[in-house]
């Protein structure tokens, strides 16, 4: 594997400290973050003023020469694979994606190829700088296979440290529509009940629970008051179907960011999603409250009617403000159009 040398010279007043003085003042375009720095400094691939300088801590002088061996990118062991992408927004640091309902974000087993991960590898190509030394791209969070909608993903090590540390700190927004059963409302007494819940102003539903990997069925995720990982969700009604309403139309936005969050936080509810076969389960209708075509939609929707639709966030290279949105999927789209037919 080869390396290239990276030299540059310290700026006026560096920071105290050499990682920081490093990461300020190393080429942009190289595209490496203070963590990569730090390790490179460990292994002694970094040169003051000729010198071999393992301390991060050290101090540095404006005029000070910089010198840094960086083994170029090893291709990744996973294959590209030509699988069309929607691509809302793409540049040299970071891709943002619209991912369709079935498709997995990375390999694992059960699903060793047709993920997105193998898809940006064959659309990115030879874009990809690294992530972490090995030329792939690189994932901060991921949405379940089976839900619909906006993802990004780091094409560049700066931006995937930059963008992991945003998630990490809960300043991402990301909002969701889906399709529960029942219809979410502070006047419901049931909901009063519910521990973890509560309500806001504006009829906001406030989730709050711990979340862990259900004891027994390791493929769930189970709500809990002690232990597990803090979780929040809020929801707002946006639109209930049916006369008695029996359905509705959700939005739900994050504060945290766990494994199935707004899939077991709805279910804790009472307020599983339409077509999660794992959560919510094909509930029973009101008999009268939907026809029978309805009805029908309903109970063979094949999948959670869940989609990511807002991602908004700081540029982690750029510092600019980004916010996208991705209309709903058709097959969410034609079951609300389905649910808003008159009951004949």
């Amino acid at each position: 594997m080869g390396t290239r040398q990276i030299e540059f010279q310290i700026a006026a007043d560096p920071p105290p400290r050499l990682d920081k003085a490093l990461s300020r003042d190393v080429p942009a375009e190289e595209n490496l973050s203070r963590t990569r720095l730090a390790k490179l400094i460990d292994e002694g691939a970094v040169l003051v003023n000729g010198a071999e300088a393992r301390d991060p801590k050290a101090k540095v002088a404006e005029g000070t020469s910089v010198s840094i061996t960086v083994a170029e990118a090893e291709d990744s062991h996973i294959g590209p694979e030509d699988i069309p992408l929607e691509v809302v927004f793409e540049d040299a640091d970071l891709i943002v994606i619209n991912k369709p309902a079935g498709m997995v974000v990375h390999p694992a087993p059960g699903s060793p190829n047709g993920t997105l991960v193998n898809a940006l590898l064959h659309h990115c190509g030879d874009d990809l700088s690294g992530v972490g030394g090995v030329k792939r791209p690189g994932i901060v969070h991921r949405i379940d296979k089976e839900t619909s909608g906006l993802l990004v993903v780091a094409k560049s090590d700066a931006a995937h440290h930059g963008l992991a540390a945003q998630f990490e700190a809960h300043t991402v927004e990301r909002y969701y529509r889906a399709i529960c059963y029942g219809v979410p409302d502070a006047n419901d007494p049931r909901l009063r009940g519910v521990k973890g819940v509560s309500f806001e102003p504006g009829n906001i539903m406030r989730l709050t629970t711990q979340l862990a990997r259900h004891k027994t069925d390791r493929q769930r995720q189970a709500v809990l008051f002690h232990g597990g990982r803090h979780a929040v969700t809020r929801a707002r009604l946006v639109e209930n179907f049916g006369n008695p309403a029996g359905l509705a139309l959700i939005e739900c936005w994050l504060e945290t960011g766990r494994t199935h969050q707004i899939r077991v936080h709805m279910a804790h509810a009472g307020h599983g999603l339409v077509g999660d076969p794992v959560y919510g389960g094909k509930r029973k209708l009101a008999a009268k409250a939907f026809s029978v075509a309805t009805s029908e939609a309903v109970r063979a929707f094949p999948r959670q009617a869940l989609h990511a639709a807002v991602l908004g966030f700081e540029h982690p290279v750029t510092g600019e403000n980004l916010r996208f949105e991705a209309e709903l999927p058709e097959d969410m789209q034609k079951l609300i159009d389905q649910l808003r037919t008159p009951l004949t």
